[in-house]
């Protein structure tokens, strides 16, 4: 399931906004979906507002059943606020929302008729998958289970068992909606340590074992023990490793493949400390929060949702962040809201969508201009609109217009010369491309 348009006649403070999410005319790609979504725009566009529209939608839509796949049995719509048409591909097909009514392949789904019988079934089958990520990832729940030894997680996970709690997630569905932020319940956590805990737990049987049998002392007989093991029992972490570890390089970090004190180890590259997830920074812990799910969970046609992944980052992070996320997801549709250059930068003009307040002070939406990898100054200029000198740097930019007007003015040689050599100084401090 992919998005592709999103109609706002009203919603909140958005009036007739119109979003066509699939590639343009002339494109190879033309009508298809887009891969990407980049929604722009100032504080108080709605950004964070369209995705959980798009987030509540869906919702609604992956809960909705059918009487003989042909009448609405239950649609229920209270959370659609406002007036808004959302069209999805589906199964090779389209699927159309609106508050009071649904639209499949063309057809209008009738409501439920006063008698009758039949069979009920879902609108949306139980391959449906949604992430959505928020701006406030970070919880202290979260955190807390992330910072316990793997052992004590499977016990919290046995005492729920034996108290008949459920697991929510533990289930054979290929679907999956997941929402994380504050909010999250914990145990979506230990379905995705799941994988993790259980290399732990066989790990230490094997260790118990081997120590039981007399060969803690023999090193040689221990390597090759947990060799031969290894070859069948894969770290869960290894691949995570592998597509994480070059942006937390950039952190002078690592996950650690050996240590077991946590589910997942991080590693100081500086002090060889092994650090504990609440001990990272906010930027990191972030990164980590929203990476690592990606990786634990089949992502192929997710829809996935991110709200300001670029938060607390430095920008060196900042700019191969997209890419990060595509290879854990390559085959998902993401839509990321954000108020990033860096980020904007990794999506082609076409799939950036700019919200702005125009002249009346309505929301209004445009287009991308700045190609895909533009200069970030480029992207806040063409597409932010951003001013990106401040009043020293406009005041620099003026005195330095001024000299080069004075200086084609000059007839005196000299006085000429030291024109020029204060100009090509003032250039080279703002980088202004002096000609």
């Amino acid at each position: 399931m992919k998005i592709k348009k999103l109609n706002i006649k009203s919603y909140r403070h958005l009036e007739n906004i119109n979003f066509d999410f699939t590639y343009p005319e002339g494109h190879k790609k033309a009508g298809v979906p887009l891969e990407k979504i980049c929604i722009v725009g100032q504080s108080a566009t709605g950004k964070t507002g369209i995705l959980e529209l798009l987030k509540n939608n869906m919702l609604i839509l992956s809960q909705t059943e059918l009487l003989n796949n042909t009448y609405l049995y239950r649609y229920d719509n209270a959370f659609l606020d406002g007036d808004v048409q959302t069209e999805y591909q589906y199964n090779g097909g389209s699927l159309i929302s609106e508050k009071d009514k649904i639209i499949k392949n063309g057809i209008e789904i009738k409501d439920l008729p006063s008698s009758g019988g039949g069979a009920v079934g879902r609108l949306v089958d139980e391959s449906f998958k949604l992430l959505y990520f928020s701006a406030d990832i970070i919880s202290k729940e979260t955190i807390n289970i992330l910072d316990k030894n793997p052992l004590d997680i499977v016990t919290v996970i046995s005492d729920k068992k034996q108290e008949n709690i459920s697991v929510s997630g533990f289930t054979e569905n290929p679907g999956y909606i997941y929402e994380f932020s504050q909010a999250i319940n914990v145990d979506v956590w230990l379905l995705l340590l799941n994988n993790i805990l259980n290399y732990r737990k066989e790990f230490t049987q094997l260790m118990s074992k081997l120590i039981n049998n007399g060969a803690i002392g023999d090193v040689n007989r221990l390597n090759k023990e947990y060799v031969n093991w290894s070859k069948a029992h894969e770290n869960p972490l290894s691949a995570f490793a592998g597509a994480i570890n070059p942006v937390l390089d950039k952190l002078s970090l690592e996950v650690d493949l050996v240590n077991t004190e946590y589910p997942v180890p991080i590693r100081s590259k500086i002090t060889e400390e092994i650090l504990s997830i609440s001990s990272l920074s906010t930027g990191t812990k972030g990164l980590l929060l929203s990476l690592f799910p990606l990786m634990q969970l089949d992502t192929d046609n997710a829809i996935i949702l991110l709200d300001e992944p670029e938060r607390s980052l430095f920008p060196d992070v900042q700019i191969d962040l997209m890419s990060y996320y595509q290879q854990l997801a390559p085959k998902a549709q993401f839509v990321v809201a954000t108020h990033s250059p860096f980020i904007a930068a990794a999506f082609e003009p076409e799939e950036r969508f700019i919200l702005y307040f125009d002249k009346n002070g309505k929301v209004a939406l445009r287009q991308g201009l700045s190609p895909i990898g533009d200069d970030p100054n480029d992207i806040l200029r063409e597409d932010f609109n951003v001013e990106y000198y401040n009043e020293f740097g406009k005041k620099a930019y003026q005195d330095y217009l001024k000299l080069k007007q004075e200086m084609v003015q000059e007839k005196d040689p000299e006085r000429k010369k030291d024109l020029l050599l204060k100009a090509v100084k003032l250039n080279n401090k703002y980088n202004f491309d002096f000609e």
